[in-house]
């Protein structure tokens, strides 16, 4: 029979603690009990160079890997913004779009630099978000799953808010009333509408299935 402990974890490959803090929030409605684990509480393992082409390439190499290291049911995501004048770029680039060390502050002025001349009409841009997991079957086979998540909006030309990270500072959400960044929302209003709270939402359930039967 399954530890009644273990078999209520699930494992987020990330140390970000507001990811942790929402998927917390996100399964716990659903499954009283569940603790989400991050790369902090588990012991270190050799985390996998992100080098897939596309959003649900590089999040089941987190997911998969995350797997095989701790033997927990796995989540992993990764996302970026996809700039319409940019022809989807940075997109899995998004992190680094300015070079290394990564650097929000720079990654930002080099967007709003590139799209100086571009009129407000055309600077349409969304975040995009894919949610793998890995979990294994009753035959010890390895089961995954990947869904995704967008908000749609557009890049004003000036950065504005102090909450979020990355580009949240120079994207106005579509779905919503008032033309706030998405570093203007708190949290509570961006989970609702993020490309990363819609994804967590839809493989919810799956992952509270798949514990809910060890």
């Amino acid at each position: 029979m399954s530890d009644p402990v273990s078999s209520l974890q699930v494992f987020l490959a990330s140390r970000n603690a507001k990811k942790l803090d929402e998927m917390q929030r996100i399964l716990e409605a659903e499954l009283p009990g569940i603790n989400v684990l991050g790369l902090d509480d588990v012991v270190e393992y050799a985390e996998p160079v992100e080098d897939q082409p596309d959003f649900e390439g590089n999040a089941l190499l987190k997911a998969r890997a995350g797997h095989r290291a701790t033997g927990l049911p796995t989540v992993a995501d990764d996302s970026g913004l996809c700039v319409d004048a940019l022809n989807g770029m940075p997109g899995v680039l998004s992190a680094r779009w300015s070079g290394q060390p990564r650097s929000d502050d720079r990654n930002n002025l080099l967007l709003l630099d590139q799209l100086a001349d571009v009129p407000d009409g055309r600077r349409g841009a969304e975040f995009r978000c894919a949610v793998a997991f890995v979990h294994t079957d009753g035959a010890g086979a390895a089961v995954e799953h990947v869904v995704e998540g967008a908000m749609r909006g557009r890049i004003i030309r000036e950065r504005r808010g102090d909450g979020g990270f990355g580009y949240d500072v120079v994207f106005v959400p579509d779905e919503q009333d008032a033309a706030v960044t998405s570093a203007e929302m708190t949290a509570e209003q961006k989970d609702q509408i993020s490309h990363r709270g819609k994804s967590l939402r839809k493989i919810a359930p799956i992952v509270v299935e798949v514990l809910s039967r060890n």
